[in-house]
């Protein structure tokens, strides 16, 4: 029995393509565009995760209202708000349609001058911590990764700093230097970083376990490359998370130098609100609108600042377990 061999039909062009048209070649994305698009990804991811948060998001709604009121002060209450010359209303008026927060010693609206105060509480924290997370990061860096005689006497100076009471130090700076807001700053930021230093030296320590680090030094990579390109990326985490954390104990620690007179008195401040409350008596003479109101915005801003940080901590690393 023959069986005839049938020759195969030709397959017939997609009638989708027309023929003759050359296929649409889809451009290759340069390493930057790829490292952009990756980082827009990675930022939109951490705020679906950070959304879940409740009370991060609360924290993050008090410290927009609060920046977008230190940013828009001199608009709402002007420069001569400050002027204890021009004081509009009498000495330590209570509460009223008025004056809502009530006056000072020298009769000065007490809602002005806490509007002012934002900007200067706001100011001397975010920097003084830069400041310190700054100092902790490179020491925490480079006692992790150098090791050896440089590693421990370092760290033999972040124990020192630790045990050592920062107010005390704090103290002892800003006494020493002329009394400004610069001073203030850096009398904060110089004593508050051991912390930081010794949470980056131990990711630091952990991120150099790994098998990409010995890969990098034997295709030549130098200590700057291996810190800055591998080392830095990966504790970057960490570091903000410790900022925000860092921010309310700047505030605070802000406030506690100026109600002391260490900082500038020219400059209005919470802390140097109660202070001057202090001067004026306010605690003795029952007169609460004086304090509460610096008192509490303080508090504020430092629980914000606290919520937002373990908000964050949750996110990048959620083996903390943190509750939302």
């Amino acid at each position: 029995m023959t069986t005839s061999m049938q020759k195969p039909e030709p397959l017939e062009p997609d009638a989708r393509k027309p023929s003759g048209q050359p296929e649409k070649v889809v451009p290759v994305q340069s390493p930057r565009a790829l490292t952009r698009a990756r980082r827009r990804q990675a930022v939109a991811r951490f705020w679906r995760q950070y959304r879940t948060h409740r009370a991060g998001l609360v924290g993050l709604a008090v410290l927009a209202v609060i920046a977008l009121l230190a940013l828009t002060a001199p608009v709402l209450v002007g420069a001569d708000s400050q002027s204890v010359t021009s004081a509009p209303g009498g000495p330590m008026e209570a509460p009223s349609g008025q004056f809502p927060l009530g006056t000072d010693q020298f009769g000065r609206s007490l809602l002005a001058l806490m509007l002012w105060g934002t900007r200067v509480s706001l100011t001397v924290g975010l920097l003084a911590a830069f400041l310190s997370v700054a100092i902790g990061t490179l020491i925490g860096i480079t006692a992790g990764h150098f090791k050896g005689w440089y590693a421990t006497v370092v760290m033999r100076i972040t124990d020192w700093f630790l045990v050592m009471p920062t107010l005390v130090l704090a103290i002892a700076l800003a006494t020493v230097l002329s009394r400004s807001v610069w001073t203030t700053i850096l009398a904060i930021g110089v004593t508050t970083w051991p912390t930081t230093a010794r949470l980056v030296r131990a990711q630091t320590l952990s991120v150099e376990s790994r098998p990409y680090i010995e890969r990098s030094r034997a295709l030549g990579g130098g200590h700057r490359h291996i810190m800055s390109r591998h080392v830095l990326p990966n504790v970057m985490p960490l570091v903000l998370a410790q900022t925000t954390l860092v921010i309310s104990t700047a505030i605070l620690t802000e406030a506690t130098l100026a109600f002391l007179g260490l900082s500038d008195p020219t400059i209005v401040s919470w802390g140097g609100l109660l202070q001057d409350a202090r001067e004026a008596g306010a605690v003795s003479s029952g007169n609460w609108w004086y304090l509460a109101p610096p008192g509490l915005a303080i508090a504020v801003v430092a629980l914000a600042f606290t919520l937002c940080g373990r908000a964050i901590e949750s996110v990048l690393n959620p083996k903390l377990g943190v509750s939302r």
